[in-house]
């Protein structure tokens, strides 16, 4: 095993594997830029070196700065966490190249399987369905028109080296398809220094089910089940669960989607923590849609049902151990849900709330988990992305597990910015949600459910308006609206109850 680990990462993932990194008694050592100079992971860790300026173009993407670091302070291995550098090739081949082990998949596994396109002809050469779509990036606004055309309106243009819904525009006609080429392209760049785009099927509303695979660097591969990651907002997962409700009605979909992400990871010769992503269509069928080649950040919840700890896992077949379990071995036991944790305003478009945390009170109790990245007196930065921890309830059944988080979020306390415990206060109590009729749109529709019940009654609007003018001493020149009347005609103990 390792003696000293580096983590090219920040924020609660960093705080989350110096946490294991300690239990295996291996020493950690943090990096930071300016704006994150007293983050919690850097207090944490037993070792910190400082990479740059606020932008992470000059800091937590910058490899050569990363690599000087893990070579100044004698690192033999380094984790990239998620986001930044974890996906990226190139940056697996450097680590490699200076005699550092990454704490992931061989740089040809994230070659063959981090492109979306690249990942769609590898599932296809494994036999695992796919959404029809192109298999190589667009070319010219003609071949795009042809694709459309032939795939059928409507059609979901996504950068080829993106994800979190960046790059990402759909299309329900061809007049639309020039300019969203060209504004996806143009995200992509911004986003991933690559402006590939290509194009495939939408699938309406559909379920989002994931399936955690893991290898070893002896030929062992298997599968730790299913995540149900639907509700999304603009692309980005908002809640995720395990088991998904979606496995009661079809149990054996989880083992069929289990054998085809083993089968596309199987063909990149894949080892490591690596996640299969899925669509389900509303006839209950399945299409692979990416692979993402690193640390998923629901993984907490897998954890819990499976009893594994993933972090403990990639350390270990990163160090050229076997897996210590087969196939056989692994069983889901209970229900465990996540929900992630944001400095954002939900009452204005959820926009982002840096600023500093002036009081936190994080929950406990039985079956809760915090996964954190902050404390009180600390300045959320706005630089970054702004999630702050991931609150994760477990319990015997997903009922208990709601009612446990719904309890978690109301103990949760963060005073100085505005966070999204108030959506999930509501969402967590709809019933809906609670039904398990889930699907990637359903946030959306969620909000057209809210604001319906929000929106303003005419009637009591009338009688608003009516005692309002009585009080104001104008009840001689306005006369009671009709709406009003009728009311007040029918009694008033209606109006008291």
């Amino acid at each position: 095993m390792f003696h000293k680990v580096l983590i090219a990462n920040r924020g609660e993932i960093a705080v989350r594997i110096i946490r294991a990194l300690r239990e295996l008694g291996i020493r950690s050592i943090a990096v930071y830029s300016d704006a994150d100079r007293a983050s919690l992971h850097v207090r944490m860790a037993d070792e910190a070196a400082h990479i740059g300026p606020a932008p992470s173009s000059q800091s937590y993407l910058n490899m050569e700065r990363i690599l000087d670091a893990a070579r100044v302070h004698g690192a033999e291995a380094i984790h990239p966490g998620y986001g930044f550098l974890s996906e990226d090739a190139d940056f697996a081949q450097a680590c490699a190249d200076a005699g550092f082990v990454f704490i992931g998949p061989s740089p040809d596994s994230i070659r063959k399987l981090g492109s979306k396109t690249a990942g769609r002809r590898v599932a296809i050469a494994a036999h695992a369905p796919v959404v029809p779509g192109l298999e190589e990036p667009i070319s010219s606004i003609d071949q795009a028109r042809a694709a459309a055309r032939e795939i059928g309106y409507p059609v979901l243009l996504k950068a080829v080296a993106g994800g979190g819904g960046k790059g990402m525009r759909r299309v329900d006609a061809e007049a639309e398809l020039e300019a969203a080429i060209r504004d996806a392209s143009s995200e992509a760049q911004r986003s991933f220094q690559s402006s590939e785009v290509y194009m495939e099927k939408l699938v309406v509303n559909p379920r989002h089910i994931e399936i955690q695979v893991f290898g070893d660097q002896h030929g062992n591969l298997i599968h730790l089940g299913e995540r149900e990651c639907s509700l999304q907002r603009r692309h980005q997962k908002v809640i995720e669960e395990c088991p998904s409700p979606l496995m009661a009605a079809f149990p054996e979909m989880r083992e069929a989607m289990g054998q085809a992400a083993i089968r596309i990871a199987s063909a990149a010769g894949y080892y490591n923590a690596g996640t299969a992503e899925f669509l389900v269509d509303s006839e209950s069928k399945f299409y692979f849609l990416e692979m993402n080649t690193r640390l998923q950040v629901e993984h907490p919840v897998t954890e819990l049902v499976t009893g594994l700890d993933l972090v403990h896992l990639q350390l270990l077949v990163a160090a050229g151990e076997r897996l210590p379990f087969s196939q056989q071995d692994v069983s889901w036991q209970g229900s465990a849900m996540e929900c992630r944790v944001y400095a954002e305003d939900p009452e204005n478009g959820f926009f982002p709330s840096p600023g500093k945390i002036v009081h936190l009170t994080e929950p406990g109790g039985p079956g809760i988990r915090v996964d954190s990245g902050v404390y009180p007196g600390w300045t959320v930065p706005i630089d970054y992305d702004p999630m702050l921890a991931k609150l994760i309830a477990f319990s015997p059944d997903r009922k208990t597990t709601i009612q446990r988080l719904l309890r978690a979020v109301g103990e949760y306390a963060v005073m100085g910015i505005h966070t999204n415990l108030s959506f999930f206060r509501e969402l967590l109590t709809d019933s809906e949600f609670r039904k398990g009729n889930l699907h990637t749109g359903f946030i959306d529709q969620f909000f057209e459910r809210r604001h319906s019940r929000d929106a303003p009654n005419p009637e009591l609007n009338a009688i608003a308006q009516l005692v309002a003018a009585r009080y104001a001493g104008a009840r001689k020149q306005i006369p009671p609206p009709q709406a009003a009347s009728r009311w007040l005609n029918e009694g008033r103990s209606g109006l008291l109850r």
